[in-house]
């Protein structure tokens, strides 16, 4: 595919017509209308006849459709009728609630189955506009495919930015058995959407799995899918979009206008009820939680409100389990914890039992694997789910038992004080214990890892980078019980100890150059607490390293976050009681008008 640079004039929308003939309809192309015969008929020696053009009508909104059409109502969106109509050329970023949140409300709770203004990375951050066309009006991914074609092509890696030149390649095995010429035109005939297509399979996809030594889950699960699902084709055009705008490039197509009709879409399947696949709908769902935290506009509670559908959607599904199915469970799962550590809310599932969640490997992947212990999207912290997801619910309790307190709810406040001690306790008990689970055959000396054999393998690199990742959830972990949930102070001893740790293994993580899709939180947590210079370092090291690989909104607004707390803490004295305060960050996000999912 040949990239150039050009400025781009403005693109001017277009609308489809609705007074074409009969086989250009049928063919979904743009007919010039002309009478008796269009040039296209005319072409082809075909009979040119045409239908009568018949004006729009309003639905009624029945009560099937009330959840959703109230939950855009309130949020000040589009008329449902001309939305739904298509008639609404675009949507604003404020009108972007989940249309998921309002429709899932009601429902129960679910349950599972089973100082500086500098840019922090180097990246140019000018702008370069990438013109690739537009020469046809289809508005859906190219459903035709040449099955018997002779040739097969591997995708390669295109236009990666120099800090993501460590991403080798993975094959991508074409959802419709065989990629024909040129490279994705299986999803779309448009050379730029291709391009969308390119980005997420050679870049993006690599950013969000720890393990794919059989293959890339979000390509051998997710991306099929797309091809009967044009919510899950525009999600996934969108999320590629934000992240080569985030980048400074700009393609034809703008990310904003995929999520609006990836949203469009989503609201559609819902009306559909029992009538839709449920894995095609957790999957745009799941796409599109990806698209709200890479962008973070900051309206964060559109994540909440995704989760709050997807969640239900699983719980009250009675299909047999899939391999798609359970990779977006896990997704979901950890995004639920995430997004409650994140926001300080409680998580929307139950917490997993101790030992119910194991690793899921990719399709095909060898049993006896050297990677058999890593989870694709928890890493080696699949043991340690269980007690993070009990750990983000403990600010919510918390809350709760100050406010049974401050109301003289004096029985109430016993319990809640009751349940909170001993839960906190059965936390820190936990995260004392728990240690790693490394994959067969693998051993750890002094913090490295070996063979039992003693021999260097190939994946040793990629375990170390997992193995660190893990370990600073873990005392990451220590420091929110200590610093949110117990309020203790941030120069307390145990508190530096435990933030100290956590951002040595984040920069070994960095160093390693494994994963880091997960990074965030712990890093984020800890360089909260940094207050010595070697400290400081360490958590700027491992920043500008995520964000050189991984390239999200999220790290750059985590960073600024991160400087101005560390004003603040130099700022305070030692007996000061600010020092005390366990809520500098989230004030200081408020501030800055950002709400931030450290996913």
């Amino acid at each position: 595919m040949l990239l150039y640079t050009k400025f781009a004039s403005p693109k001017v929308p277009k609308r489809r017509s609705r007074a074409g003939c009969n086989f250009c309809k049928e063919k979904k192309k743009k007919c010039d209308e002309r009478r008796p015969q269009c040039a296209r008929c005319a072409e082809k020696n075909l009979e040119c006849t045409y239908e009568a053009v018949r004006p729009r009508q309003r639905r009624k909104k029945d009560s099937s459709q009330s959840g959703l059409v109230h939950s855009y109502q309130q949020s000040g969106g589009p008329d449902y009728d001309e939305w739904q109509d298509g008639t609404v050329a675009e949507i604003s970023e404020s009108d972007c609630f989940s249309p998921v949140d309002g429709k899932f409300d009601a429902l129960s709770p679910m349950n599972f189955s089973t100082t500086s203004d500098n840019p922090l990375s180097p990246i140019d951050g000018s702008s370069t506009i990438y013109d690739y066309g537009i020469d046809d009006d289809e508005d859906h991914p190219s459903f035709l495919v040449r099955r018997n074609s002779s040739i097969s092509v591997v995708s390669q890696a295109r236009s990666l930015q120099p800090d993501l030149a460590m991403i080798a390649p993975c094959p991508v095995g074409s959802p419709t058995l065989e990629f024909v010429l040129p490279v994705f035109s299986e999803f779309s005939e448009r050379p730029n959407r291709r391009a969308l297509v390119d980005h997420f399979c050679n870049v993006l996809s690599h950013l969000i799995v720890f393990r794919e030594e059989s293959g890339n889950p979000f390509q051998q699960l997710v991306l099929p899918l797309s091809h009967r699902s044009s919510p899950i084709m525009n999600a996934i055009y969108a999320l590629a979009s934000a992240h080569m705008e985030y980048r400074g490039v700009e393609t034809a197509e703008k990310s904003m206008y995929f999520h609006n009709r990836a949203i469009q879409g989503l609201a559609r399947l819902i009306e559909q009820e029992d009538k839709v696949d449920k894995i095609e709908l957790l999957a745009a769902i799941m796409l599109l939680v990806y698209y709200e935290v890479l962008v973070q506009r900051g309206r964060s509670s559109i994540v909440d409100g995704h989760l709050k559908g997807a969640l239900t959607i699983m719980s009250s599904s009675q299909e047999e389990s899939s391999p798609a199915s359970l990779f977006l469970e896990r997704a979901f799962r950890f995004y639920d914890v995430i997004t409650a550590l994140s926001l300080g809310s409680a998580p929307l599932s139950t917490a997993p039992a101790a030992g119910c969640l194991i690793p899921f490997p990719p399709l095909d992947a060898p049993a006896a694997s050297s990677l058999s212990n890593v989870d694709t999207l928890l890493g080696m912290a699949t043991t340690l789910w269980p007690i993070m997801h009990r750990l983000s619910n403990l600010l919510s309790l918390k809350n709760d038992m100050d406010r049974a307190a401050r109301d003289n709810q004096t029985s109430k406040s016993a319990v809640l004080r009751m349940e909170f001690e001993s839960t906190s306790q059965a936390i820190e008990t936990a995260l004392t214990q728990w240690e790693p689970c490394l994959p067969p055959n693998v051993v750890a000396e002094d913090g490295v890892l070996r063979s039992a054999t003693g021999e260097e393998f190939p994946e040793q690199l990629q375990l170390q980078s997992i193995l660190h990742n893990a370990l600073a959830y873990r005392h990451s972990a220590f420091v929110y019980l200590y610093r949110t949930i117990y309020g203790y102070s941030a120069r307390r001893e145990v508190v530096q100890k435990h933030a100290h740790f956590a951002l040595v293994h984040c920069v070994e993580t960095v160093t390693h150059r494994g994963p880091m899709g997960a990074l965030l939180w712990p890093l984020f947590v800890a360089a909260c607490e940094a207050v010595s210079a070697e400290d400081r370092a360490l958590a700027q090291k491992a920043f500008v390293g995520i964000d050189q690989r991984q390239g999200m909104t999220n790290i750059g607004q985590a960073w600024k976050i991160i400087q101005e707390v560390w004003t603040r803490l130099d700022d305070m004295r030692d007996d000061s009681p600010e020092v005390k305060d366990t809520d500098i960050w989230r004030k200081v996000s408020a501030e800055m008008g950002v709400n931030i999912v450290f996913g």
